[in-house]
């Protein structure tokens, strides 16, 4: 009489650190560009605000760290993109047709299901009028939640990650922080922390799989 054994691999439990806007969502540039042709303006104009106007660059730096709010900065920059621009709802009305990232919404929801502990380190476009965390339905996937503006700081500010070490109670060596932005990942590895750079998604989400020994599944 034979005995088939089943051995199951037990992970230990690890802090799955992710960050928002192209990893819980797909990349917004396309979204942003065909808005921006919407609007009567060039395709290029929402970045180049927001990425290369120095006062553009100003006011998205005061609102991720909660100096102004969305709405100030609907104001301030709508101003800069062109007076046809209606400031209402700016932020949400750019990101309204961004999706969620669905395979790595997934691979949280796994994680999380598995006991891993899962903390959101974001940094803030803002959250009233426009809260892209509800837009997207991530937010109560997390243990922990971390964004600038209700911090007072940023990525790539070492101290924000330190509080989301603080906070998610596991040592930097159990955790993993995943991001798209190449320039936030070193202040993570410096600290011991294992790090992801999204730049595809499937590929990101097969890598956290095999690190955290659970599988996405999306739902039918």
């Amino acid at each position: 009489m034979s005995h088939n054994t089943v051995t199951t691999v037990r992970h230990e439990q690890r802090g799955l650190i992710l960050d928002f806007a192209g990893v819980l969502t797909a990349s917004p540039i396309e979204v942003h560009r065909a808005w921006c042709m919407s609007e009567g303006l060039e395709p290029g104009a929402w970045r180049a605000t927001l990425n290369d106007h120095p006062e553009g660059r100003r006011l998205y730096a005061a609102l991720e760290i909660g100096e102004i709010g969305q709405a100030e900065w609907n104001e301030g920059t709508a101003a800069l993109l062109g007076p046809q621009v209606d400031p209402v709802n700016l932020m949400g009305r750019a990101w309204a047709g961004v999706p969620a990232a669905h395979r790595m919404v997934a691979l949280a929801r796994a994680a999380r299901d598995a006991g891993h502990r899962l903390a959101l380190l974001s940094n803030s476009f803002g959250l009233d009028p426009f809260n892209p965390y509800e837009h997207v339905d991530v937010w109560d996937l997390f243990d922990v939640h971390v964004v600038s503006e209700l911090v007072g700081m940023a990525k790539p500010d070492p101290a924000i990650y330190e509080l989301t070490l603080e906070r998610i109670g596991l040592p930097a060596e159990q955790c993993i922080f995943v991001d798209d932005h190449a320039v936030n990942l070193p202040p993570a590895a410096d600290l011991g922390i294992a790090t992801v750079h999204v730049t595809d998604e499937d590929a990101a989400v097969t890598e956290l799989e095999a690190l955290l020994g659970v599988t996405a599944v999306l739902a039918s």
